[in-house]
């Protein structure tokens, strides 16, 4: 069910041979991914159970279980931004209902990230995934 922006992502990943390439290519992605403005830097928005500073902003269209669910998010470390914009690539453009059936862990693995993250950059990594789940969750009803 991955969408075609994270299968591209992980076909790169499959090409790189190396950990460390692969990890530039993540703090690649975060470099290139625009930044939030400062007035969603909010607690409202703040992903907790990070190391870092993260922020997830929603954007809804629609109602119910067909929401069609984006985000855009930003952090303060250019690791963490690299993964929003893979989380982005697995979660945009899917509607609510459809982001709560994602296995992010399985889809995440394919990546090899929980390999080769650090223990807090895991947890962080799955907070993110959790506030996406509880969003989608809350828009589907």
């Amino acid at each position: 069910m991955a969408r075609p922006d994270f299968e591209e992502i992980a076909d790169t990943f499959e090409f790189l041979d190396d950990w460390e390439d692969r990890y530039r290519h993540v703090i690649d992605l975060g470099r290139a991914m625009p930044p939030l403005e400062d007035a969603f830097r909010v607690e409202a928005t703040r992903v907790h159970g990070c190391a870092s500073q993260v922020w997830i902003m929603p954007q809804l269209d629609g109602q119910g279980a067909g929401t069609v669910f984006s985000f855009r998010g930003d952090s303060d470390a250019m690791i963490v931004r690299g993964l929003i914009v893979v989380l982005n690539a697995l979660y945009s453009g899917l509607t609510v209902a459809e982001v709560l059936k994602v296995d992010a862990r399985a889809e995440l693995e394919r990546l090899g990230l929980n390999d080769h993250l650090s223990a807090q950059r895991s947890n962080g990594l799955r907070s993110m995934v959790e506030r996406i789940g509880k969003i989608a969750a809350e828009a589907a009803g």
